[in-house]
């Protein structure tokens, strides 16, 4: 089945191939986390990669991203991004353009700096693919990771769920669905690729204060993010779904497709563990930086 290889197959074969353990690495592979961080000198690098294997039409804007979501999971910003793209055997220079520039236009809409990468023609590739390597910089301590999370905390969800599939059905699937919906109405669905950024979101909120715990929902949608965010702390978690907020387009798409909206990939959306007195102050501070927040539930 496409996605995230299960959790007992990470621990089983996965993290026993870790090569040579070092004393820098503060965080390793590790279950829930969306980042790696190294220690050097008096500072550390928040390290994340991702692949982006569908949603021909964003494989850019999604690569740059995507990566930089996990990195701002850890309240840190992103500053550096290296790509490696896969073409199939008769691309055109046209792809390789469209790429390029989306990378391009999301990198400088989130200060970073595209500094090396790879990209080839592959045989036997079916559709183009893009992997991206997002990297940041933050003092020692400064920085929060998923296993944060504490018993007490209040969970905050940003903009809402299935942000990124949404997009993803409304590009990939559009035809069909314009069987079904007008034109302004998938439109609009594919324009939450331009919401996938929690760079902002996590930024706010680490400023403010309070936060224990930041994660990316993305395979798994929220539901999925939820319990990699509470294995991650050990801990357990209360959610009110009626207080999880579902986008009109979302809502219908979904029904189209029979898929819970709750299990629809999220990048877009981002969860918070944070101490219950700062919970308020983190839902309005980002609110005046337009970005529509609400608790959720508890750790």
């Amino acid at each position: 089945m496409p996605g995230k290889v299960p959790t007992e197959v990470l621990q089983k074969i996965v993290f026993k191939h870790l090569g040579t353990k070092r004393d820098d690495v503060v965080l390793g592979p590790s279950i829930g986390e969306d980042a790696a961080i190294v220690k050097v000198g008096k500072e550390v690098l928040v390290i994340a990669a991702d692949p982006i294997t569908g949603a021909e039409e964003w494989l850019g804007w999604l690569a740059v991203n995507v990566s930089a979501n996990d990195v701002a999971t850890c309240g840190v910003q992103p500053r550096w991004f290296t790509p490696c793209i896969l073409l199939p055997k008769g691309s055109k220079e046209e792809l390789i353009e469209k790429i390029c520039s989306q990378m391009d236009k999301a990198a400088h809409q989130l200060n970073v700096a595209i500094i090396g990468g790879h990209c080839e023609i592959t045989p036997g590739l079916g559709h183009p693919i893009v992997t991206g390597c997002s990297v940041g910089v933050a003092e020692d301590g400064k920085y929060v990771t998923s296993s944060g999370a504490k018993i007490g905390n209040k969970i905050i969800i940003t903009k809402g769920t299935g942000i990124e599939g949404t997009a993803i059905l409304a590009s990939d699937r559009r035809r069909e669905l314009l069987e079904v919906f007008d034109e302004s109405f998938v439109k609009r669905a594919e324009k939450f690729f331009e919401k996938i950024s929690v760079v902002n979101d996590a930024i706010v909120a680490f400023k403010t204060g309070g936060v224990s715990a930041m994660h990316d929902p993305t395979e798994g949608g929220i539901a999925g993010g939820l319990h990699e965010l509470a294995d991650a702390a050990n801990v357990g978690f209360q959610v009110y779904e009626e207080k999880i907020l579902i986008p009109e387009e979302t809502r219908k798409i979904c029904a189209h497709f029979e898929i819970d909206p709750l299990q629809l990939i999220s990048s877009g959306s981002l969860l918070i563990a944070a101490e219950e007195e700062k919970t308020e102050e983190i839902v309005s501070r980002l609110s005046r930086n337009g970005i529509h927040a609400s608790i959720i539930g508890e750790v």
